[in-house]
């Protein structure tokens, strides 16, 4: 049975904006109060969605979060009408706005942590929600994920979609974002990489500056709850150093794709182990290993070198997808440059503008969930995200209709603009087959 990588895209919000929310994450705070696109964000985003459709790859859409989270804001005391509700958060506490109207859900790597049915003991694929317990403006999103995964994966049959893990530091989990798979081809049976930032258990090296998001407690629960044989399975720690430099997450510092690993020489702790150990594990293992002396981490950090989607060709070669500020930087573009035209695994770089989603730190592996589907599994996904000629016109058309094309912080306490993006969501939810997934549609 044909078995394929399917990525999912998060579609930016209509609150897309700079509120710098993000501590560790580098890009997110040094644009903090600029003005953002919410129109041209999402517009990026399906213009990525498309052209890797075109190009053979299977492409679906997650839709975006209703934002401003007014029941988040009634948690914490603001009350009245809706609207009400957004004036007074806007005058007493305008951080605590912006949080509840961050559109960080389009970075969908952060939306789950995914196994395919050939790692899994039941056969069937599954998705741990991730709980982002490390960030206000992320907590809330769990409910809101799980419903619309459960929209796109909605045969119980071909998929489980588990409810995120304790809302707890003990279970910090961050998703996709840090989880790695090996095997000779999608549909083989794989060894799966989780990277965790901290062990709660045991006194160790932890970043001194940055927090570590990722504890090891979440990825061996996530391991259990996806079923997956404990010889198969590996549990490597992100250096902490790197961490303290503005590496969030492992997928700015290391990506993956069947047998090859990319990465920074100093993206784990214990690398030279780690390697050996993959190595042993993984038939045909091939390391990328770029070394200090030619990217540092900061222009890493700065281009999202390793924020890439490494992606298989029909002739056997991978192709990297990268933003353009990878193009942009001389000494990185000359690295990759160079290591295309040295005939190893990577023959092929496809760069993309994606500087809304960039500003606020994050490329185009943020935007990406991982699924693997053996054609069983790809009937039983819902067919109205999947991208093709008509719904990226549909969408297009979609965001032109609902979309600004600028939004400050102080726009947030515009009454309208709930108003608008309720009305877009509806539309959405139609337009995708969803069902009532949204909080104001119950």
């Amino acid at each position: 049975m044909n078995t394929f990588e399917a990525n999912f895209d998060g579609l930016p919000g209509l609150t897309h904006h700079y509120a710098g929310l993000s501590f560790g994450n580098e890009a997110s705070t040094r644009h903090q109060h600029q003005l953002s696109n919410p129109k041209l964000a999402a517009q990026q985003g399906l213009m990525k969605m498309k052209a890797l459709a075109d190009l053979g790859y299977l492409q679906g859409v997650i839709p975006p979060h209703e934002r401003p989270n007014v029941a988040a804001l009634r948690q914490i005391g603001f009350s009245g009408t809706d609207a009400q509700v957004v004036e007074k958060a806007a005058r007493q506490a305008p951080q605590l706005l912006s949080a509840a109207s961050s559109a960080s859900a389009m970075w969908v790597a952060n939306a789950a942590t995914v196994s395919p049915s050939a790692d899994s003991a039941d056969g069937r694929v599954h998705l741990t929600v991730a709980n982002l317990n490390n960030k206000f403006h992320r907590a809330s999103e769990a409910p809101t994920t799980t419903a619309l995964l459960r929209a796109v994966f909605r045969d119980p049959h071909y998929f489980a979609v588990h409810d995120a893990l304790p809302q707890v530091a003990l279970f910090g989990d961050e998703g996709a974002a840090n989880h790695n798979r090996f095997c000779g081809q999608h549909g083989e049976p794989g060894v799966e990489l989780f990277v965790y930032g901290r062990d709660d258990r045991h006194s160790g090296l932890v970043p001194a500056r940055y927090p570590a998001r990722q504890t090891l407690e979440a990825s061996e629960a996530v391991a259990r709850l996806h079923q997956l044989d404990p010889e198969r399975t590996l549990f490597a720690q992100q250096n902490p150093a790197v961490i303290d430099q503005g590496v969030f997450h492992n997928d700015v510092i290391a990506v993956s794709n069947e047998q090859v690993l990319f990465c920074h020489e100093l993206a784990f702790l214990n690398q030279a182990e780690l390697v050996k150990t993959l190595s042993a594990k993984v038939p045909g293992f091939t390391l990328i290993e770029v070394p200090d002396s030619e990217v540092s981490v900061a222009d890493a950090v700065s281009t999202y070198l390793f924020n890439s989607q490494l992606l298989s060709k029909p002739d056997g070669k991978m192709r990297l997808v990268l933003p353009e500020e990878a193009r942009k930087h001389s000494g990185v573009w000359r690295y990759l440059s160079n290591l295309v035209e040295s005939g190893g695994a990577i023959d092929e770089l496809k760069v993309f503008d994606l500087r809304e989603s960039m500003c606020n730190g994050g490329g185009p592996a943020c935007l990406r969930l991982r699924v693997v589907l053996n054609e069983a599994e790809r009937a039983a996904v819902n067919p109205a995200v999947m991208m093709n000629d008509r719904l990226f016109a549909t969408l297009n058309e979609w965001v032109e209709r609902h979309y600004r094309d600028r939004l400050s912080q102080h726009d947030l306490a515009d009454p309208l603009l709930l108003q608008e993006g309720r009305e877009a969501l509806d539309e959405l939810t139609k337009l995708l087959n969803l069902g009532n997934v949204y909080p104001f549609q119950q």
